[in-house]
């Protein structure tokens, strides 16, 4: 269910890499969210590093919407770069798991494996 890699770079430069390859594979950013830096803000413990980006690829939401609304349950998608005893990670929820989960329709498949094969480039271009 989870698609996750290991990465010899910083969590930082994990962090800004992502972004950069997102946004050249054509995936629109809509928002980074610093989990571990909100947490420390807020006096609470995190001694590990999360960072969360949600994304969109309008061409393959347009096309789960049409397939099925609630698809949208699940967007935007979101990746994460974390780290976990130190070791930085990248990972993400499987698209092809989640998405035929909310609709049994056969045309969802192709999509969320389409979603889930450039999401997994994002991440190993990345890591």
């Amino acid at each position: 269910m989870i698609f996750s890699v290991e990465s010899d770079k910083s969590f930082y430069e994990a962090s800004v890499d992502l972004g950069e390859v997102l946004l050249r594979l054509g995936f629109v950013v809509l928002q980074v969210d610093d989990q571990g830096e909100s947490l420390r803000n807020r006096g609470l413990a995190c001694d590990e590093e999360l960072k969360v980006f949600a994304v969109a690829s309008p061409r393959l939401t347009e096309g789960l919407l049409a397939i099925e609304m609630r698809l949208g349950l699940a967007l935007p998608w979101r990746l994460s770069v974390f780290t976990e005893e130190g070791v930085t990670r990248l990972g993400f929820l499987r698209p092809s798991i989640v998405l035929p989960a909310l609709s049994p329709r056969a045309a969802t498949l192709p999509l969320a494996e389409e979603f889930e094969a450039r999401l997994r480039q994002a991440v190993e271009e990345a890591r």
